[in-house]
């Protein structure tokens, strides 16, 4: 988040090592704290910052609940592992949003959250987000197409307070190039990473460090220059890329954490049977016979061998306990703390003053920093945008402007002739209409007219994010007259899907506009009207459009 430009005013984790690790590398005027959140509540730090408010709040809460292994283990474990508390933890987490309520929230999980209990816990976290006054969204952030060399896939949920206008991104950009880039690249010269186009290899990470075997290697030493000469040389661009805008190898002095761990004859025998990119149920199926007592039904990839030419296995925690899924392509042994530093994306002069083990939990837990500068990024240009009076306010000015541009009736006439709709009654009669289609009379509408439709929808239903009529969940609430947003309105409004917090009557409008968006019937623009949304946010107690008033008065 630093390097997109963020000044952090805290950290907290609950791991001393970690808090540790962070003090070492970044700046004491960054407040770290060794703390658990269920235990240390969000007045505590308002008190230690000083401040009440945050433009952002981003976090991970532990993902182990989640985890498909751990859904695997519950088939053994039973209740022991739906009564885990770790799968609650989100909500200290929107207990500090609700305290500081940032302008945006990102929380990263693992993919599993989807799944867990049935996605209860990924509604939950959704519905309760919701209620703070957040429009939430999920996207699910694949790190290789944002130049992070490894398999990793990780479930994000992304808040916007629901007063700023605007939709977040739903694909991330590959990061923006390195501090030390930036410093040096002069005014109107790009500085835009291309990391996901080719991809990176496992092999342009780490080829230019010094062989190891198992036990071997001291915490710190001199790289080996020749080494890397002779490396860069026989590679294309994009391993120099990397090391030199990533992994920022001209600012390190000294090469650190690149000790092998000890394996036992049996492990090292066994690695020697498993080829370049395989596992061990591969070799077995090639004939070999492992000395390690190998259920082929429950370690399915125990072993695994990486490739150099291909994306590294997702690097995760559990390294702390052992590197057989992680051996290395041409070395019998795992692969080492600064190796799977690299490949999460971890600079060579980020530092790791602690074990072993906890350098592997600590690299394993994070998020790459190359994601983390993307999702930063990403913030950044959202709220820059959400917070300039851009043209579309100006459009909002104009004729039949309580909706926006798109809205007119010399383009867009309503159904039957006649203006378009001038106040939200207005335009909720024209979404009901639209509502009683079925999925056929929907999809045979004409695409402006169905366009007509669904600007009508963003500009009565502000706080929904588009992106969410892909994902619904099953389960459904019963809204009290109180909450109904539409007075009239309720056979429209009063039943939602409490993941998406669509209303249920329109879900196959927002299938269908999902449908033509992905065919390229209409643009993004089209599909994330940010200028429906504002006219939304502008109506004024007595439904009419605040733009309107402005332009009268003016």
């Amino acid at each position: 988040m630093q390097r997109a430009g963020f000044r952090v005013l805290a950290a907290i984790d609950f791991n001393d090592e970690a808090v540790t690790t962070f003090k070492a590398n970044f700046s004491k005027d960054t407040l770290a704290l060794c703390k658990d959140l269920t235990k240390f509540p969000p007045d505590k730090l308002a008190a230690k910052l000083g401040v009440n408010h945050v433009d952002v709040i981003v976090g991970g809460p532990p993902c182990q609940g989640y985890s498909t292994v751990r859904q695997v283990d519950a088939a053994n474990q039973g209740s022991r592992v739906k009564r885990d508390k770790r799968r609650y933890l989100f909500r200290p987490f929107l207990d500090y949003v609700a305290a500081f309520r940032p302008r945006v929230f990102v929380m990263e999980n693992v993919i599993g959250i989807q799944s867990a209990a049935k996605g209860k816990f990924f509604t939950l976290v959704q519905a309760d987000a919701r209620k703070l006054g957040y429009r939430v969204h999920t996207q699910v952030e694949e790190a290789w197409k944002l130049g992070v060399p490894q398999k990793r896939r990780r479930q994000l949920v992304i808040g916007v307070r629901n007063d700023l206008p605007g939709y977040f991104s739903s694909e991330l950009k590959p990061a923006r190039s390195s501090r030390r880039e930036e410093a040096q690249n002069s005014p109107g010269k790009s500085q835009s990473l291309v990391t996901s186009s080719p991809t990176v290899t496992l092999w342009d990470a780490i080829g230019d460090l010094p062989p190891l075997a198992a036990g071997e290697g001291v915490e710190e030493r001199d790289y080996d220059f020749d080494r890397r000469k002779h490396f860069l040389a026989a590679r294309n661009e994009t391993a120099k890329h990397y090391l030199k805008q990533v992994l920022e190898i001209d600012d390190a002095t000294k090469l650190t954490a690149h000790r092998a761990r000890p394996h036992n004859d049996r492990d090292l025998r066994d690695f020697a049977r498993i080829h370049e990119g395989e596992t061990a149920d591969d070799a077995i199926a090639r004939g070999e016979k492992m000395e390690f007592p190998y259920d082929r039904n429950v370690f399915l990839d125990r072993y695994t061998r990486q490739h150099r030419e291909r994306l590294c296995s997702t690097i995760v925690a559990h390294l702390a306990k052992d590197g057989l899924m992680f051996i290395h392509p041409t070395q019998l042994r795992s692969l080492t703390p600064r190796e799977a530093a690299r490949v999460q994306t971890f600079p060579d002069w980020f530092q790791f003053p602690v074990a072993r083990t906890h350098q592997f939990r600590i690299i394993g837990n994070a998020v790459p920093p190359l994601v983390a500068e993307a999702v930063g990024c990403e913030i950044k240009e959202f709220l820059g945008s959400a917070a300039a009076p851009a043209a579309s306010s100006r459009a909002l000015a104009g004729r039949n402007s309580a909706l926006p541009s798109g809205f007119d009736e010399a383009s867009n006439p309503a159904p039957g002739g006649g203006r378009a709709p001038q106040t939200r009654k207005e335009a909720a009669s024209e979404l009901q209409r639209l509502a009683g289609l079925d999925r056929r009379a929907l999809r045979a509408l004409p695409t402006q007219q169905f366009l007509h439709g669904w600007r009508a929808l963003l500009s009565l239903f502000p706080d929904l994010h588009p992106d969410s009529a892909r994902d619904h969940g099953n389960h459904i609430v019963e809204m009290s007259p109180d909450q109904l947003a539409l007075p009239g309105f309720d056979e429209l409004v009063s039943r939602r899907y409490s993941r998406s917090g669509w209303p249920v009557a329109l879900e196959l409008i927002g299938n269908e506009a999902c449908r033509r968006f992905d065919a390229g019937e209409f643009t993004l623009s089209d599909f994330h009207c940010v200028e429906a949304q504002r006219a939304g946010l502008c109506y004024d107690t007595e439904g009419r459009s605040r733009a309107v008033l402005m332009e009268t008065k003016t």
